[in-house]
């Protein structure tokens, strides 16, 4: 998924690399004004940027670079302080132009201003998901109401909005292309939307509660971290009994790095947690790891994360009320697909009930094993994927642990590559060390290029391996963004995961479900390589489609041209017996109830909290009551119990999104079965083509349900996505995720 680095909706999507044009038909008057108010902002500037690496022009090879490697943190405070100060007075000189509103002196310039925070944003995003520290999170803390004012002040310039309504007023009769069109239209939204046509008191009060937010959004993603952090477990070795031995080696590994060598740590992350869960025979450390994951955030201490969720559900719904709107899901839903938070309800709830049936059928297998075992034991949450793993093996005589002998991190990672090649027409190459700066020395660089033309598209960096200071999940995220408007820019993305790093010159061995996890990620970052459109602002994303392109791209890991040639035995080289692979295939709707039920129990709490009065709501006992209506399974857990939902409460990007997942796993499911249906199968280079042209070049520039129509002649079909679960498929009629105004 790609990582929002700060809740700055409005002030990310305008801000795009920093110039200058003359603007046709102005008076000479107002155009020497206008570049002598653009010379003093600059000049103003120069000589911080020039003593702030933060704020400097990137230089060096493939259209410039970021400075990782010379980035300190005493220099980000005051860089995000000048560069907002710069792009709030290239925002008045946009406001303040005399000449009348056109499409290049507003929406272009718009997109010209805040190269410098950009810039700043970049460095920033590293420090908060990839190398925070004590020091980064006290300005974080600082800075983000100063940074909510900021966006704020862009916002609430009544001069910039009425300019920005001029041009969009005037779109149709304007000699505006279809990419320009689609531009204005968002730049005018992400106005409106945003409070942009309040006023008085009521723009104040917005203003207010966003700096709040602000506030509450950092301090609720540092509790988690604070409690990720805190609650390691140290193993002795007669506590490993049935852990496999890639994971006891990164176990002692990590142990050694927090200065416990010779015992074997297990860290409250969900890269530790996982393996554990389905592997150690001690049912109480099973425990003590399963609550101290799912406790993160609600343990009644000082990270305790409760009352920031029942303050930012009042905030939320306060600030749309002031817009006029019934509840923050209405709001939040209207620019997406959904539209409407009935139409993703409606969707959740017709895969609800297959799903929790089949947890049903699953924690039934689990408990026939345990009473065969003699177990003496009633399945509880810390015991599902203990005897899922062994329902796994007697269903399907299917080892996790040997399938991992077959995964190897840098194999799959050619795999990756591999797959970019034969959809996008992509190469990939190392960069020459020391060329491209990195932020730690586990981050390597790829030159990303087209195979027939050699033209460079871009760089692709990857941060694999958990460390402190780093969040927890997998992600993807872009530096520099594709845009031609003023002169072709590249493309700089990343892809960042949280593997546990195994011994010195043993390779790292994943799970399948990781394995599949790092080619979605890496979906991402196509996603953003594909990109071929002019402006900044369309290279931006609509939260159920996004995860679309990514959810797409795990269905090439199990295609036999990865398979035969990619997963092979760590030790011998051998390739995975295709009797092995026939288990994975049939094995592969397995335990779809818990992946399904986990999820959509954190998707149904996410929309059910933004479409409640939150007038004194306590979220562990809403959470509670409203798993108990419905119907959820006690043997499992929400994936994202809500005291540690980062996705919906350390910003917004997900805040009633989160049904996302499965909106896009249904265009995801019918998709794949074009693929499936064509004569070259998951490489026809038709359809491959196809999928290129109308759903990852264009990002936003076209309207997801048109673009996915382009590819597909139709709207997408539930009936997919249950057939790929297993699941039984609804009646005769069909039914689609077309949206119902």
């Amino acid at each position: 998924m790609r990582q929002t680095l700060i809740a700055l909706s409005v002030a990310a999507a305008l801000a795009a690399a920093a110039g200058c044009s003359k603007e046709a038909g102005q008076s000479q008057a107002a155009q020497d004004n206008l570049q002598a108010q653009q010379v003093a902002v600059a000049e103003a500037g120069s000589a911080t940027a020039a003593s702030n690496i933060l704020l400097a022009e990137w230089t060096g090879p493939y259209g410039g670079v970021p400075a990782f490697d010379k980035m300190r943190v005493e220099d980000l405070k005051p860089a995000l302080e000048t560069a907002m100060s710069k792009n709030l007075a290239e925002i008045d000189t946009i406001a303040s132009n005399p000449a009348a509103p056109t499409f290049a002196n507003t929406i272009e310039e718009l997109e010209r201003s805040g190269g410098d925070l950009n810039r700043v944003f970049a460095y920033y995003g590293i420090w908060s998901a990839n190398m925070s520290s004590p020091e980064f999170r006290a300005i974080q803390q600082e800075m983000a109401p100063k940074l909510a004012d900021f966006q704020s002040k862009i916002v609430q310039n009544d001069k910039l909005f009425q300019r920005v309504k001029a041009v969009y007023d005037q779109r149709d009769s304007s000699d505006l292309n279809a990419e320009q069109k689609r531009l204005v239209e968002l730049t005018y939204d992400q106005f409106a939307i945003n409070g942009a046509t309040l006023k008085g008191e009521g723009k104040q009060r917005y203003a207010e509660i966003n700096q709040r937010l602000a506030e509450l959004y950092t301090k609720f993603a540092n509790n988690i971290l604070a409690d990720e952090e805190g609650y390691d477990i140290f193993l002795r070795s007669d506590q490993l009994s049935g852990l496999p031995e890639s994971f006891v080696a990164a176990a002692a590994a990590l142990a050694e790095e927090k200065g416990q060598k010779g015992n074997y740590a297990i860290a409250n992350t969900r890269s530790s947690m996982d393996p554990f869960l389905t592997y150690s025979d001690n049912r109480k450390l099973r425990e003590q790891v399963w609550k101290n994951y799912y406790s993160r955030g609600d343990n009644g201490d000082e990270h305790d994360n409760n009352a920031i969720i029942a303050e930012i559900l009042k905030l939320r719904d306060e600030r749309v009320g002031l817009l006029g709107f019934d509840n923050y899901a209405e709001w939040r839903l209207q620019d997406r697909m959904a539209k409407t938070p009935e139409n993703a309800t409606d969707l959740m709830e017709a895969v609800w009930p297959a799903a929790v049936a089949r947890v049903k059928e699953e924690v039934a297998d689990m408990q026939a094993v345990a009473d065969a075992e003699k177990a003496g034991i009633t399945i509880e949450p810390w015991d599902y994927r203990y005897y899922a793993e062994k329902v796994r093996k007697a269903k399907y005589d299917l080892d996790s642990d040997e399938v991992k002998q077959y995964l190897q991190l840098d194999k799959l990672r050619e795999a990756m590559f591999f797959v970019a090649g034969e959809l996008f027409n992509f190469t990939f190459s190392p960069v020459k060390a020391g060329s491209v700066p990195v932020f730690h020395e586990d981050v390597k660089v790829w030159e990303v290029k087209d195979k027939t033309s050699g033209e460079h598209i871009g760089l692709w960096y990857l941060d694999p391996f958990a460390r402190a200071g780093k969040r927890s999940g997998a992600w993807a995220t872009m530096y520099r963004d594709h845009t031609t408007f003023d002169g072709k820019k590249t493309v700089l993305a990343s892809n960042n995961s949280n593997f546990i790093k195994g011994a010195p010159g043993e390779p790292v061995l994943v799970s399948w479900d990781d394995a599949r996890t790092f080619f979605h990620e890496f979906g991402h970052a196509l996603h953003f390589l594909a990109s071929n459109v002019s402006y900044p602002t369309l290279n931006g994303g609509v939260r159920d489609y996004t995860e679309f392109q990514s959810q797409l791209l795990e269905r090439w890991l199990s295609t036999d041209e990865v398979i035969d040639n990619y997963l092979v035995h760590y030790k011998t080289g051998e390739p995975i017996p295709a009797e092995l692979v026939a288990k994975i295939k049939k094995a592969a709707t397995f335990n779809q109830g818990f992946a399904t039920t986990e999820y959509l129990a954190s998707a149904l709490i996410d929309m059910k909290l933004h479409t409640t009065d939150p007038e004194g709501i306590d979220p562990d006992k809403f959470e509670r009551e409203t798993l108990t209506k419905l119907g959820m399974p006690k043997e499992l857990v929400m994936r994202h119990r809500t005291p540690h939902f980062g996705h919906v409460f350390s910003g917004e990007g997900y805040a009633t999104g989160y049904y996302g997942y499965l909106w896009a796993d249904v265009l995801t499911s019918d998709a794949a079965e074009a693929f499936a249906e064509s004569e070259g199968g998951f490489y026809d280079k038709e359809v491959a083509g196809k999928l290129v042209k109308h759903l990852f070049a264009p990002r936003n520039a076209v309207d997801p349900a048109e673009a996915y129509r382009a590819f597909r002649g139709r709207d997408a079909k539930i009936e997919a996505l249950m057939r790929d679960r297993g699941f039984p498929v609804p009646g005769e009629k069909s039914t689609t995720v077309a949206v119902k105004d």
